[in-house]
């Protein structure tokens, strides 16, 4: 008997932290693109990036379908956000070609990386109202991540404006309906 109610409440704890456990594997994808792309290798960087964006789909749909969204949750989905769809895919394009515009390179990086934190600062002090505010980080992080196949086709200051671009478009006041 004691053994089936301590079975029984593990198992409700464990499905409780489902969706922080899919969260928490979305930021350890993320750090390990980062690392990636410190050993020079950036395809598999690319690859981990993609891995993160499907475990932060996945933690939402997890959370929404067993109830358990929460404020912790929509908090350290933030967090893990910056890191797999901020830094990593910023690092990722710093490293494949933006460092050849030396300065300008680096504060481009860093100019996305700070757009990524302010809107998903702003998205956690909003209310949920069916709409973003902003293109979602995680779609800019994918837009980036992807753009980096195309960096034997395209002109190095292609990348330059496509920083620039999907930063400005990450703190835009525009309205995009949630999928």
């Amino acid at each position: 008997m004691f053994f089936l109610h301590a079975l029984d409440q593990t198992i409700k704890k464990v499905k409780a932290q489902t969706a922080n456990i899919l969260t928490l594997m979305n930021l350890s994808l993320g750090g390990f693109a980062i690392i990636a792309v410190m050993h020079g290798q950036m395809n598999l960087s690319l690859l981990l990036i993609f891995l993160a964006a499907l475990a932060d789909r996945f933690d939402g749909m997890v959370a929404r379908k067993f109830n358990i969204e929460s404020e912790l949750g929509k908090q350290l989905d933030s967090m893990c956000d910056i890191i797999s769809f901020g830094v990593a895919p910023a690092l990722l394009l710093y490293q494949g070609i933006l460092i050849e515009f030396g300065a300008p390179g680096t504060i481009f990086t860093v100019f996305y990386i700070g757009c990524g934190a302010f809107r998903l600062a702003r998205f956690n002090i909003s209310e949920s109202n069916g709409y973003f505010t902003g293109v979602p980080i995680t779609v800019a992080g994918c837009i980036a991540t992807v753009s980096y196949l195309a960096i034997p086709y395209f002109h190095p200051a292609f990348f330059l404006s496509l920083m620039i671009i999907l930063s400005l478009l990450m703190v835009s006041p525009f309205k995009l309906k949630k999928v």
